[in-house]
């Protein structure tokens, strides 16, 4: 491999490296934002929120989810402990 075709495969190499640190920071973000809302809102809180339509942020979180499914295994993964002990604690889970 000559010198040049070198660097843009290294150049290339961290550009999606990059872009794949910056898509665990968004999904990691989207997690402590979903977990502090449980932690802080009120039970009654929850069961308005809930009936709410999603804002275009989390649309677009959510098609990020649907669509990537190592991102949504992290976001699961983070999530699943504190929002569904939560949703025990207000009965919103049988």
């Amino acid at each position: 491999m000559s010198k040049p075709t070198g660097v843009v495969v290294f150049v290339s190499a961290m550009v999606v490296a990059g872009a794949v640190a910056a898509e665990g920071m968004l999904v990691e973000a989207a997690a402590n934002k979903v977990i502090r809302k449980y932690q802080t809102a009120s039970c009654d809180e929850l069961r308005a929120q809930k009936s709410e339509p999603p804002s275009a942020k989390e649309k677009i979180a959510l098609d990020l989810l649907r669509d990537d499914p190592k991102a949504r295994i992290a976001f699961v993964n983070q999530v699943a402990a504190p929002v569904l002990n939560k949703m025990f604690e207000c009965g919103m889970i049988p």
